[in-house]
């Protein structure tokens, strides 16, 4: 056989021997990670040939979701408090969980002039129009919800703010009242609207991490991902420096 031959033979046979062992993983994705998370599986696809399947959402409800066997073997959560609560509690691997961001919260509207850099709008005359709006995550279930409740409250404009509070079951929810202008103004994981560096559309204000509880978001390697090899191989990715380099484009820190 000639060697060029051989040489084809050898590529053959490696990307064959990928295929079989490429395989898939279930992981459940805090809502406001949604579009990193979704270059990630590219990205880790395009490396490795494994698939991560991808299910967006609030992560309490994705606790109560695994809680009754939910078939994830990764949660990549909005906290670090259900990871832990997931290990104390048996259903996910002890030693497996680590940072791999802290989200940064932001107060957003489509409309360019509305929310200055300073946040100073909260205290402005918008809180005395009845028709003005404010989204935000049901603080009850996502983390960048509470956040911003406790954002508001530290402002001590949360009683001026409450009752035009619109409530979504997420964050993913609470960007799209304010994208889709049902409500004028909201509180949205600054990854939603962030850019090349800065805010990609309307006006913003970066909420100083200061004024509330640090957003880390834990990941987790489940009970259902017990040994397996490409929930394993997902764990390890988020931890390299392609996946650090996508995280950080989308204005969390790493």
């Amino acid at each position: 056989m000639r060697l060029w031959q051989r040489a084809v033979l050898a590529v053959f046979l490696y990307g064959s021997l990928a295929l079989v062992h490429a395989g898939k993983v279930n992981v459940a994705v805090a809502a406001n990670f949604a579009a990193p998370m979704q270059k990630i599986a590219q990205a880790f696809a395009q490396d490795t040939g494994h698939t991560a399947l991808l299910a967006f959402g609030a992560t309490g409800k994705f606790y109560a979701q695994i809680k009754n066997g939910a078939p994830f073997q990764v949660l990549l959560a909005a906290d670090d408090e259900i990871p832990a609560k997931l290990v104390a509690e048996g259903r996910g691997q002890a030693g497996t969980v680590f940072t791999y961001a802290t989200g940064r919260l932001a107060l957003w509207s489509k409309q360019a002039g509305v929310v200055d850099d300073q946040g100073r709008v909260l205290h402005g005359p918008l809180s005395q129009q009845p028709q003005v709006k404010l989204a935000l995550a049901d603080p009850r279930l996502a983390p960048y919800g509470a956040a911003a409740v406790q954002t508001l409250t530290q402002l001590g404009a949360w009683p001026r703010w409450q009752s035009h509070v619109v409530q979504g079951e997420n964050i993913a929810q609470a960007f799209q009242f304010v994208a889709t202008e049902n409500a004028l103004l909201g509180f949205v994981a600054l990854s939603q609207v962030w850019a090349d560096g800065r805010v990609s559309q309307g006006s913003a204000w970066v909420v100083p991490q200061q004024l509330h509880e640090p957003l880390r978001q834990d990941a987790v390697l489940l009970q259902g991902g017990k040994d397996h090899p490409v929930a394993l191989a997902l764990m390890a990715y988020l931890k390299g420096e392609r996946a650090k380099a996508i995280i950080r484009a989308y204005g969390y820190e790493v």
